[in-house]
């Protein structure tokens, strides 16, 4: 067994009332020089919501169902919370963590792909936050792999797409599966994951493992519902600048081109996301499912993972792995690249604004993970 004595759930932290919201927004965009106008009028969006983005609550829920699962496990591994944006900060927490004894920590991540923004730039947090913290000499710092194609988040997103689906008042041959996640600048997803790894021009492994999850899911559907259909991988909440390139179609527009072909119904499944966050609740059911009734397109949203049993339990899985030091071949995945790697390759999802520290990194060259 590996002698890990704590688990840090790390997460992208939201604000939790208004006067939050514009600090927030400027941890989220310190350094890209965007004028407080800009971030005010992002920040109408919490506002919609009383100025609370329900992320951080979503976090506490999910934490207090990992510690049940831990329990009954027998597994005694306390477990903290840290937030790269907002409270309870990761500095913060890793100070925490050290006071009271800890130190060989394993880190669970609120991102199931590879990116720059979903895995490497959070292992750059770690580093920083290490530095603040000044517990370098005390803690050791690893990190879950990847679980997008993990039977525990796959499991419940097939539930939750027949569910939606079955929530479409018909259901037939047009009947559409369009999969949303995060748009990425199209350069961050074709650098994603490590080098010569994933081909560049299917989009890197951002969009290669996107696209291997949902088929698996729509199989999944198929297979329950004993049916085919047709389905589509789009994006959502693009945040950069006009005249850099991001991952298309944006869902709106697709849901325009739905409607144009005759689609009978729509069901948007937020594949890239696990739990009901500001990016669901406003760009999906907000924005997009406005949208769908103006152009009149019946639609419905497949549910997140949130704290499915099922996901809860995969998660204490991949702890379980770690602690056992299991050996990859008995590690589940469920799509053609099989499970991911402990620690990221050197030159994984490259810092697109130049190198910077990043922990959770392997030592040299590492073999393909399904190799």
């Amino acid at each position: 067994m590996t002698d890990y004595d704590a688990l840090l759930w790390l997460s992208f932290g939201g604000p939790e009332g208004p006067d939050d919201v514009i600090p927030f927004l400027q941890n989220v965009t310190r350094g890209r020089g965007i004028p407080v106008e800009r971030l005010a009028e992002v920040g109408e969006h919490y506002q919609h919501f009383g100025g609370v983005s329900p992320i951080n609550a979503q976090n506490r829920a999910l934490i207090a169902a990992i510690e049940t699962e831990l329990a009954e496990r027998g597994i005694d591994l306390p477990v903290y919370f840290g937030n790269r944006n907002w409270h309870p900060l990761l500095a913060d927490t890793l100070q925490e963590i050290a006071a009271d004894g800890h130190r060989r920590v394993l880190v669970a991540v609120s991102s199931a792909y590879a990116s720059y923004s979903g895995c490497r730039q959070y292992r750059e947090n770690l580093a920083a936050a290490v530095d603040e913290a000044q517990v370098g000499e005390q803690l050791t710092l690893d990190k879950v792999r990847h679980y997008f194609d993990h039977p525990g988040f796959v499991e419940p997103m097939i539930d939750s797409v027949v569910a939606a689906i079955e929530a479409l008042p018909a259901v037939d041959a047009d009947t559409r599966l369009v999969f949303t996640t995060h748009s990425i600048p199209v350069a961050a997803a074709a650098a994603s994951g490590p080098p010569g790894w994933y081909d560049a021009e299917e989009g890197g492994a951002y969009v290669a493992q996107h696209r291997a999850v949902a088929q698996v899911i729509v199989d999944g559907v198929e297979t329950r519902l004993g049916r085919p259909f047709a389905w589509d991988l789009v994006y959502q909440s693009r945040s950069g600048p006009p005249h850099i390139p991001w991952l298309e179609p944006d869902i709106c527009d697709h849901l325009d081109v739905c409607a144009e072909q005759g689609v009978s119904g729509v069901v948007m499944i937020p594949v890239g996301f696990i739990s009901d966050h500001m990016e669901v609740i406003w760009d999906l059911d907000t924005e997009a499912a406005d949208h769908a009734r103006a152009i009149g397109l019946p639609c419905t949203r497949a549910a997140t993972v949130g704290v499915a049993p099922a996901f809860v339990a995969g998660l204490v899985d991949l702890v379980v792995e770690r602690l056992a030091d299991t050996p990859p071949r008995l590690r589940p995945a469920l799509t053609r690249f099989g499970p991911s790697y402990d620690a990221c390759p050197v030159g994984c999802c490259p810092n697109p604004r130049g190198e910077k520290p990043a922990l959770c990194t392997a030592p040299g060259e590492v073999a393909r993970p399904w190799a």
